[in-house]
């Protein structure tokens, strides 16, 4: 059966950095003569414009249905003042909480070329290459009860971190399987001389890692290690954390990296299908002007390729044909170039290099009545 992939371009330069990632895509299943089914629908913002919903229906069945899901970032000013259910990043939950992709997988590797890019020492990120594994459906965004009543001084709001046994077992072994393909350590990170569901984490994690016996364990609190994360990046291997501090530190590993434009995501299920998206936001700012940096969402096809659909080789060709180009001096503006985001994109299909795969037909035509026109690539 042919594989489907659902397409969510998003908002701001959703599109754009989409577009230029879905160009790569078709690039290597031609090459592979790789069958895809690829269709596109509505999420965020513009969802919300053509549906009032910033998650449709149609577009969580075709999710659902999909063996992999590539979306950009949702949001900007246009939105700000929706409230409730109907804001875009509540649209971006229910996705991940319907589709229980439990654990995002955010690389941070520093490439040479860009190291002058951080405003760290050249001798602290050189030969950085770390994985920071993030639990993403449970914890403060999504506890109960969530609530704000009263006004002026005496106002108030509450958010509940809930996390489960359960919760914490399964993205922990996730983490510890990672480990075990690379250097064999994993740092935990938790606040567990505080918070109560960070003694579950620690004592959870502790008993998983009794499965792993060919991985070491460290635990650390997520202040102190929040400073290592910047001072001695180098010594990190795979960490794993619950959601909210996941989503805090992922984004200050990117100051490693030179950019947020450079950095991929893979959110994974126990099915096997996944949510892929570049960690950056819409950049309204930059919207619609052809400089967004696509790196970020052509390496997020590359882990789609290589944890979906079961191409690893494939995706190892992407990643290798991104280091040629920025090798090369194919960068964006964000990293001191004047490249544009489609020049990019064919700089990156130029330099990639793939084996030939099975016979079949590639990208087959389909259509998703309803919402927006599907396409293939």
């Amino acid at each position: 059966m042919t594989p489907r992939v659902t397409v969510l371009p998003g908002d701001g330069v959703g599109p754009e950095v989409t577009a230029a990632a879905l160009r790569v895509l078709q690039t290597a299943a031609d090459a592979a003569e790789l069958a895809l089914d690829v269709r596109e629908y509505p999420i965020g913002g513009c969802a919300i414009d053509e549906t009032g919903s910033p998650l449709p229906e149609a577009t969580l069945a075709a999710c659902r249905v999909a063996d992999a899901v590539l979306l950009a970032a949702v949001g900007g000013p246009k939105w700000d003042q929706v409230r409730g259910q109907q804001r875009c990043e509540q649209g971006l939950l229910r996705l991940r909480k319907s589709l229980d992709v439990f654990a995002n997988l955010r690389p941070v590797r520093v490439h040479p070329r860009l190291i002058h890019r951080t405003p760290l020492r050249d001798g602290v990120v050189a030969g950085c290459d770390l994985v920071i594994v993030r639990e993403l459906t449970g914890g403060a965004y999504f506890g109960e009860p969530r609530t704000r009543s009263g006004s002026g001084p005496t106002e108030t709001a509450r958010d509940s971190i809930v996390y489960s046994a359960r919760e914490v077992d399964r993205v922990a072994r996730v983490a510890f399987e990672l480990a075990r393909t690379r250097r064999r350590h994993l740092i935990s990170v938790d606040k567990a001389n505080v918070l109560t569901t960070s003694q579950l984490w620690r004592d959870r994690v502790t008993a998983i890692a009794a499965q792993f016996l060919d991985v070491t364990l460290e635990h650390r609190l997520v202040d102190s290690f929040a400073m290592d994360l910047i001072k001695r990046p180098t010594a990190i291997d795979v960490v794993v954390t619950e959601n909210l501090f996941g989503d805090i530190l992922s984004d200050e590993a990117a100051i490693l990296a030179g950019s947020l434009g450079m950095l991929p995501s893979a959110s994974l299920s126990d099915t096997g299908r996944g949510l892929y998206e570049p960690v950056h936001g819409s950049a309204p700012d930059i919207a619609g002007k052809g400089v967004a940096n696509p790196y970020g969402a052509i390496l997020s096809v590359a882990l789609m390729l290589r944890h979906s659909l079961h191409r690893d080789d494939l995706a190892r060709a992407i990643e290798a044909a991104v280091d040629d180009c920025v090798d090369a001096g194919v960068l964006s503006a964000d990293l001191g170039g004047s490249c544009s985001t489609a020049a990019v994109a064919e700089a990156v299909q130029q330099h990639l290099h793939v084996p030939s795969g099975e016979r079949g037909h590639t990208f087959a035509a389909s259509s998703a009545a309803g919402v927006t026109t599907a396409r293939t690539v």
